[in-house]
């Protein structure tokens, strides 16, 4: 190795701190640090970096690369796909910056009442939403949601075996897969796709009832599904579902919840989804949150992988105090032996998502369920009258619809190519992941999409065609 250098943007680099480390820790070098890595693991060759820049070279450096972007203040936006463009309002942002909550997101349970106040109140909110008593602090995504929610039905039911629809987002699904775990695994659990009905994007009744039986540990499917249809066949999903005697897990986006029935009324035992739509930006690089919710009984409680936070009274009348509970089962306090891990990198976006619910109150939630159908449906009609262009599912969907492209003789991508150069995002193309819906895009209309934006897609994406 050549001579040791100092970093310029880490303290603990120098030579003088590195040694007295080592020897703190008793280690004669860093090459000691790493000796258990196999040796044909690791690169024995130097890494081609470019020079070290100054903090100001660098900072215009990155500006450089990320000016190449294109984002959604840029261009119109019409992508949708398991991250959506909402209306975020102000007073998020600026609850989530205060110093209270950016200095104890995660401190001491005895010092951060506030804070476990507040993430009580996320809890409490997102329950009465989705009519059910316990939810967890949120785990990193959906998906992460999801895939814990199947392996505490694997638990509660001691089976092997998910009934999963395939109408379902193929990244969400990975991440499913993932949590039930390679085959080569102790504790891996099977994951058998159910099919759709193409010509409604239903889940396939008969394809269930042939996928369930004493392996099943649960049944899951979402309402909206990944394709926008609304499953409206949920007391029949679930009565199959209970007579093999597992589980009902149903993913659901929240915002829906203020036009659609909650899933618990038609025999949801578990319900799971994201918080992204409420009050949480677009990004990427990190989580955005998703739940975990069920009734308040000790057989579901005891399986939660996430905190739960309770509330009781104090020796003061009239006083509450808030704290954990559960604590032991979770990874913070069994680690590797907890339940699952989950980790704490979206609780920020909690206090983000309980200030939303807060402004919005039942209403709100109504309100803006109310919009985005009208919306969503109007311009589903409007692009339906574009020639060569087909909306696959016309009616029963929320904010998001495919279009069919196949009469128009041009490629998805071809088609969003031209989009982009009109200033729009257009749908995601679906060709690759979902074949059996041909030259298809998932498009997301939300509040923010106004009647001009509408015709200003219907318009683009007629040139797009006529190229």
């Amino acid at each position: 190795m050549g001579e040791s250098t100092a970093h310029p943007y880490m303290a603990n680099s120098v030579p003088e701190l590195q040694r007295e480390m080592l020897d703190a820790i008793g280690a004669d070098s860093i090459e000691e640090l790493f000796s258990q890595i196999p040796a044909d693991h690791r690169t024995n060759r130097p890494i081609d970096l470019p020079p070290a820049l100054s903090e100001s070279e660098l900072t215009r450096h990155l500006i450089g690369i990320l000016a190449k972007n294109r984002t959604v203040e840029q261009n119109l936006n019409f992508l949708g796909a398991g991250s959506w463009q909402h209306h975020v309002p102000a007073a998020c942002d600026e609850v989530v910056r205060r110093n209270e909550w950016l200095t104890s997101v995660f401190g001491e349970p005895s010092s951060d009442h506030g804070r476990n106040q507040a993430w009580f109140e996320f809890c409490s909110q997102l329950a009465e939403l989705v009519d059910l008593d316990m939810v967890g602090l949120p785990v990193r995504s959906w998906g992460g949601a999801a895939g814990s929610a199947l392996r505490m039905a694997s638990r509660l039911t001691g089976r092997n075996e998910v009934a999963v629809v395939r109408a379902i987002d193929p990244e969400r699904l990975s991440v499913i897969r993932n949590y039930c775990e390679p085959v080569e695994m102790a504790n891996h659990i099977a994951v058998r796709l159910v099919g759709y009905d193409p010509a409604t994007g239903l889940m396939d009744l008969d394809d269930l009832r042939a996928a369930v039986g004493d392996q099943t540990a649960a049944v899951y499917f979402e309402t909206p599904s990944y394709l926008g249809v609304i499953e409206h066949q949920g007391a029949a999903i679930a009565e199959i579902t209970h007579a093999a005697g597992a589980e009902l897990i149903v993913g659901v986006d929240p915002l829906s919840l203020g036009v659609l029935a909650a899933p618990v009324s038609y025999g949801a035992d578990i319900v799971v989804g994201t918080i992204q739509p409420l009050g949480v930006h677009l990004n990427t690089g990190g989580g955005v949150g998703g739940f975990i919710a069920t009734r308040d009984d000790d057989r579901y409680a005891h399986q939660y992988p996430s905190l739960l936070i309770s509330i009781a009274e104090t020796i003061e009348p009239g006083e509450y105090g808030f704290g954990l509970s559960l604590f032991e089962q979770s990874s913070y306090g069994k680690r590797d032996k907890g339940n699952d891990w989950t980790g704490h990198s979206v609780y920020m976006w909690a206090i983000a998502a309980a200030t939303y619910m807060a402004l919005m109150g039942p209403k709100g939630f109504e309100e803006i369920g109310g919009v985005i159908l009208q919306r969503a449906h109007h311009a589903a009609r409007r692009l339906a009258e574009i020639e060569g262009v087909r909306v696959t599912f016309p009616s029963g969907f929320f904010k998001e619809f495919v279009v069919n492209f196949d009469g128009t003789g041009r490629e998805v991508g071809e088609i969003n190519e031209s989009l982009r150069e009109q200033g729009i995002f257009g749908g995601k193309d679906l060709s690759q992941e979902f074949p059996e819906l041909g030259a298809s895009a998932l498009y997301c209309v939300t509040e923010i999409h106004t009647g001009n934006d509408i015709e200003r897609l219907v318009g683009a994406l007629t040139k797009a065609i006529a190229r």
